[in-house]
């Protein structure tokens, strides 16, 4: 699990809108409490999604908004504010709740 932030460098042209087009407040991304999966996961952790994370500085409820470059494998990225610290975990838990 890693985090990302709302830049077009991380999200593509249009950081504005999640994969799912959830328009997001770019002042405060983190507030909305999402997360991107890697493609292979979307079958476990659908669009729409809810989910509980734990393990990271950022444990809560996440709602699966996004989803990552389809180079990616096996991951989750939490999607945060550009003033927070950003991180790796690598024993999180992720529990679906809906």
């Amino acid at each position: 699990c890693t985090v990302y932030n709302a830049v077009p460098a991380q999200t593509n042209s249009d950081p504005e809108h999640t994969a799912s087009m959830f328009k997001l407040d770019l002042s405060n991304p983190y507030k909305h409490k999402i997360i991107a999966v890697s493609r292979d996961l979307l079958i476990k952790f659908p669009i729409h999604s809810k989910v509980r994370i734990t393990g990271t500085d950022y444990d809560g409820i996440y709602t699966v908004e996004d989803k990552m470059n389809k180079r990616y494998k096996k991951r989750i990225d939490i999607l945060i504010n550009t003033d927070m610290k950003i991180g790796k975990w690598n024993n999180i838990k992720i529990t679906k709740i809906n």
